[in-house]
């Protein structure tokens, strides 16, 4: 036996030295000039690639609809559902239509959301973000009588609420940090109150977690997590969210309070602070481009991670499959599971919806 199966090692090695040798022939060398390597067992990681069920076997990094989150756009009145121009398929909805998506989103097989509200008025306190009837309370406590295991997560931010678009109060043109942190704390008390399942501030200002926690604790709330906006870089990939959201600022930018995108080691200290002021969930914002800080958190804590692929990432692809430049299905697919390899365990995405319908697809 052992002889019969040398001499086909034998054979098959003849026959890969005919193959060598007509290769080298037509690539216009000697094999004396141009001496091609020997492929040996170890080298062959083809072999796990051969059909598609066998790659599927060994695929190491599988996206799940658990862990996708799916955002809304809210606004005030009825029967409203007009469309983001700058994100096709996304809309601006009015809570009646918005339980009409979310009942599809459903029905799909997504089990989370992030609400955004657009109140009718804005002012310089941010009252909406606050009030026991504002847009995002209202929706929540709707989602909530109609979809009672849906997890509903409340975007705690201010921008959408101030007249002047920043996310925290402003006097003398700068944004004040440490007076912000009350009304912070007061949404996000609110928005528990309503219903929310999962408090998410945005804002970026320093401590905004420990007040938050402290706020949630002193209310009765203390088994509500918090999925902290940890580290927010002030990106050029918002511009689509800024028309979505209605919350581009009047004067100035944000780079006082977001983080410069140069920065990765500031944003590992960002994910620290927010985890010792008692975060459950840290997140990175945008995803793609910042993979790096994604894989290096991993590495930092054990706490679950979440990345926000952002209107401008949305935007892009959309554009590319609208000209035929890209399969988006495939790039789609190919983009949020990279998110997931890097080390993120939820994904905040646009393409949610999309998504669910292709991973119900055969193969």
């Amino acid at each position: 036996m052992k002889e019969t199966v040398a001499a086909e090692r034998d054979k098959a090695s003849t026959g890969l030295d005919k193959v060598l040798d007509k290769a080298s022939t037509e690539l216009g060398t000697s094999s004396s000039k141009y001496v091609l390597p020997r492929v040996t067992p170890d080298m062959r990681m083809r072999r796990l690639r051969s059909k598609a069920p066998l790659r599927a076997m060994v695929r190491e990094t599988h996206l799940r609809l658990e862990q996708l989150i799916y955002p809304f756009f809210i606004v005030e009145g009825k029967g409203i559902k007009t469309p983001i121009k700058s994100m096709p398929g996304i809309h601006q909805q009015s809570i009646d239509e918005m339980l009409k998506e979310a009942e599809e989103a459903v029905n799909l097989g997504l089990s989370s959301v992030l609400l955004f509200g657009i109140p009718s008025s804005k002012d310089s306190q941010a009252t909406g973000a606050w009030s026991d009837d504002g847009i995002v309370q209202r929706a929540t406590r709707e989602l909530k009588k109609r979809f009672p295991d849906l997890m509903v997560i409340a975007d705690t931010c201010l921008c959408e609420y101030m007249d002047h678009g920043h996310c925290g109060l402003v006097h003398d043109g700068k944004v004040l940090n440490d007076p912000s942190l009350e009304i912070l704390a007061r949404s996000a008390v609110s928005q528990a109150a309503a219903g929310a399942d999962i408090i998410a501030p945005s804002d970026m200002m320093d401590g905004r977690i420990a007040a938050i926690r402290a706020a949630l604790d002193a209310n009765g709330f203390e088994n509500i997590p918090i999925m902290a906006y940890s580290a927010k870089f002030s990106s050029a990939l918002y511009g689509p969210f800024r028309e979505a959201a209605e919350s581009a600022p009047q004067f100035g930018d944000r780079k006082s309070y977001q983080m410069d995108p140069a920065n990765g080691r500031e944003a590992l200290r960002e994910v620290e602070l927010d985890i010792q002021e008692g975060a459950d969930i840290v997140m990175i914002k945008p995803a793609l481009p910042y993979l790096d800080v994604i894989s290096q958190t991993r590495n930092l804590t054990k706490l679950p991670i979440a990345a926000y692929n952002v209107s401008g990432e949305y935007s892009m692809v959309k554009a590319a499959a609208a000209n035929g430049w890209i399969d988006e299905q495939k790039v789609v697919m190919e983009c949020l599971t990279g998110i997931v390899r890097a080390g993120a365990d939820l994904v905040i995405t646009y393409h949610a919806k999309d998504v669910a319908q292709w991973l119900k697809q055969p193969g």
